[in-house]
């Protein structure tokens, strides 16, 4: 199946369209043929009998060299047509055929007899050359046995192109007598049905592509048009469940002078949408009149009475409507590729010359483009919102509240008219109050990217817990993306910042550089190694240490903010620069901004056509935690060692004015460093830090970590950890890579 059947079919047909003779228009459809829908093509060209439809006798046009060869011999140069045989029974028929029931091999066999060799499965397929009037041929359309068998969207795609090589031979054959029907105001019908496939073509949405039918057909081709679709359209493979309705999409009719003899109101017209005399909605009930013009597929004058049935099932038995049948009405099936997904009713006053047969294949060619481009906009549509639904899903929900940082965050998805993207951003507390500021962006747009952007961020949450150093974690996080594919790259940045030491480490991978906004209104793009992004392989990644003052502000963004057509990244990112220092002054050298209102002023710096790319935002304002609100000691491993911690932590709440925590904080430090006595073979670190909570961090050399569990009235140890549980506010484990952190915290709202 093609990528794009609707592009490759508004091409194909365009340079059919422009061919002159009989001749040229089936050289194009070789040329627009191979190899993107069929590895060979060859053409039956018939001659005809007067006052009958099929051909008498079908004559070879000609067979490639390289193809007479693979099939082991030349298709016979001509075959005669019977009446009443299956191949003949094809050529009514008119739609594209595969190879597998027996009306089609026998029909092959009548073309072909016995002498050439054919590939096997369906991957042969029989399309007559149907004009309005006649059929003018037949061709057929290979694939080398090692590719896939046609599907519906290749036969929907070789009927389209046969029907337009079929006008193409027709009008040859006509000569230089009068011309069967008329032209379009342009004099060319063939280039009007380009001219108008493009209009629809370059809709993006189904309400665009809807639009742009019934601008393309009123009023050159119709007085008026509407247009039916289903309700809900089908994605994919979808089974529809319950019965078919078709309710109204859109309405358009002719506007200006004339308008008034028309048979729906003349009052004034709404210039978004017209409203005919037409029916909301129709049920396709089975077996019934429209359903059985719907199976027929290519478009009909409503001229019989099962047509002008079907025709009042769609707009209503009271509409007016009714009246305007013969060939001054055509009702088209809009067939996707799998099914009928709607119908379109085009319509002329009476004052117009009526429809002609030639009209009906125009009829078709719309109805398929149109049909095409709606099947391509719901699978991108469903596409779009699973992937966003997947994307936000795999962000985090909420952000931490580390010790010595407030946190602030935006994420704006891409425009409509753009996929979703892979941007993401995390804040990860790490061992020792430290936190890791992450932002990355997954290079492409499409579910893929979400997905991968899900896979990696997970990545680096595992490894964050694991306390690795920034360049280790963009190292592993690179050999991720080498696994997950040789196409799956990704921009990433990766921050820890200690609030003790007021340090932070970066290291980057291909990502833009951050911006720091320093207490009293400077601001700074930082200088960090620019590195490669994650994905290309054999890359040594670089860290650099940075001082993190208290009361600055660090802002990671991906480059949707700073990167659009308008700009190029450097131009975009000092102007982000500028925009966060005149946001600075606004507060004054003393005051820092707020830090919702930053992100908030930031992104209001966008313009239209910024909005190319998915925006992450992460804005990081240090607090610290100032030297006298931390106390660190080694305790050496033995007996008396959670003696002195219980000493050593009532002296520092003691200092602290802490004396309400005081024996809650002994007991628990007491039981902790306890269980490291028992374990550990080197010093214990024992640390108490002072923020809006009183937390305790106890580290030693051992990896396994403590687990919760319930001890028996017999057992003699087992207690501490549950005492922990039951009495602290929070408390956790960490693994590091050179032991484990147990940690707790005491006061604050919840304690």
């Amino acid at each position: 199946m093609l990528p794009d059947p609707q592009r490759f079919l508004a091409v194909a047909g365009r340079r059919i369209a422009r061919a002159e003779g009989a001749d040229q228009a089936v050289r194009e459809l070789y040329r627009v043929t191979v190899p993107d829908l069929a590895d060979g093509m060859f053409v039956y060209l018939g001659d005809h009998l007067p006052g009958r439809s099929e051909p008498e006798r079908l004559r070879l046009d000609g067979v490639p060299l390289e193809l007479g060869g693979v099939m082991g011999g030349t298709p016979p140069p001509s075959r005669p047509v019977a009446p009443d045989g299956a191949l003949a029974a094809l050529l009514r028929c008119g739609r594209a055929r595969g190879r597998g029931p027996d009306d089609v091999d026998e029909a092959l066999r009548e073309l072909l007899g016995t002498a050439p060799r054919l590939p096997q499965g369906n991957r042969v397929l029989l399309a007559p050359l149907r004009a309005p009037d006649a059929v003018v041929g037949v061709v057929v359309f290979l694939r080398r046995p090692d590719r896939e068998d046609f599907v519906e969207d290749d036969i929907a795609l070789a009927d389209a192109l046969s029907a337009q090589t079929a006008l193409g031979v027709r009008e040859d054959t006509l000569g230089s007598g009068p011309p069967a029907v008329p032209k379009a105001p342009d004099e060319d019908r063939l280039r009007y049905v380009g001219a108008a496939t493009r209009r629809i073509a370059r809709g993006f949405d189904t309400d665009e592509i809807v639009l742009g039918l019934c601008r393309a057909a009123v009023p050159t081709y119709s007085d008026a048009a509407l247009v039916y679709l289903r309700d809900p359209l089908p994605v994919g493979d979808e089974r529809p469940n319950g019965p078919a309705v078709l309710r109204l999409r859109r309405t358009d009719r002719l506007k200006g002078p004339g308008a008034e003899g028309l048979v729906w109101p003349a009052e004034t017209v709404d210039d978004e949408q017209d409203d005919l005399d037409a029916s909301d909605w129709s049920e396709v009930v089975p077996g019934g009149a429209l359903a059985e013009v719907l199976r027929g597929v290519r478009p009909v004058f409503a001229d019989t009475p099962p047509t002008r049935a079907a025709l009042g099932e769609l707009v209503g038995a009271d509409s007016a409507l009714n009246d305007w049948v013969g060939s001054h009405a055509i009702l088209a099936p809009l067939r996707g590729r799998r099914r009928v997904t709607g119908a379109v009713v085009f319509l002329r006053r009476p004052e117009r010359p009526a429809f002609e047969p030639a009209d009906l294949l125009v009829a078709a060619q719309l109805a398929t483009h149109t049909a095409l481009g709606v099947d391509k906009a719901v699978l991108y549509s469903r596409e779009a919102f699973i992937a966003d639904r997947l994307q936000r899903a795999m962000l985090p929900h909420s952000l931490p509240r580390p010790t010595g940082v407030r946190l602030a965050v935006r994420y704006l998805p891409a425009a409509e008219t753009a996929r979703v993207g892979g941007d993401w951003y995390d804040a990860i507390p790490l061992p020792g109050s430290r936190v890791a500021l992450v932002v990355g962006d997954v290079m492409g747009h499409s579910m893929t990217s979400a997905a991968v952007m899900g896979q990696l961020r997970t990545t680096a949450l595992t490894l964050a817990g694991l306390d690795l150093p920034p360049q280790e974690v963009l190292h592993h996080l690179d050999e991720q993306a080498q696994r997950l594919g040789t196409d799956r790259m990704a921009t990433c940045l990766y921050v820890v910042y200690d609030p003790v030491s007021h340090r932070m480490t970066v290291a980057n991978a291909g990502h833009p550089p951050p911006i720091l906004l320093y207490p009293g209104g400077k601001t700074e793009v930082l200088t960090v190694p620019p590195g490669a992004p994650i994905g290309v392989g054999g890359i040594d990644f670089e860290a650099v240490e940075l001082d993190a003052p208290t009361g600055a502000t660090l802002l990671l963004y991906t480059d949707g903010l700073v990167e659009s057509r308008l700009r190029d990244v450097w131009t975009g990112i000092e102007q982000l620069r500028e925009r966060i220092a005149a946001t600075a002054q606004l507060t004054g050298p003393d005051r820092p901004p707020p830090l919702e209102a930053l992100c908030d002023e930031v992104l209001d710096m966008l313009g239209p056509g910024d909005r190319d790319d998915d925006i992450a935002l992460l804005a990081a304002r240090f607090d610290g935690i100032a030297p006298s609100d931390v106390a660190y000691w080694t305790l050496e491993p033995e007996v008396g060692a959670p003696g002195r911690a219980r000493r050593l932590t009532r002296q520092a709440l003691a200092g602290w004015d802490l004396e309400d925590l005081t024996d809650t904080a002994e007991l628990l430090v007491s039981e902790i460093v306890t269980n490291a006595v028992r374990h550990a073979s080197r010093p214990i670190s024992l640390r108490l830090l002072r923020t809006d909570v009183l937390r305790c961090e106890v580290g030693d050399d051992v990896p396994q970590l403590p687990r919760l569990r319930q001890a028996k009235a017999t057992d003699e140890h087992g207690r501490g950890l549950y005492l922990v549980h039951r009495l602290a506010r929070r408390w956790g484990t960490t693994r590091l890579g050179t032991g484990k952190i147990v940690w707790f915290e005491l006061g604050g709202s919840g304690g």
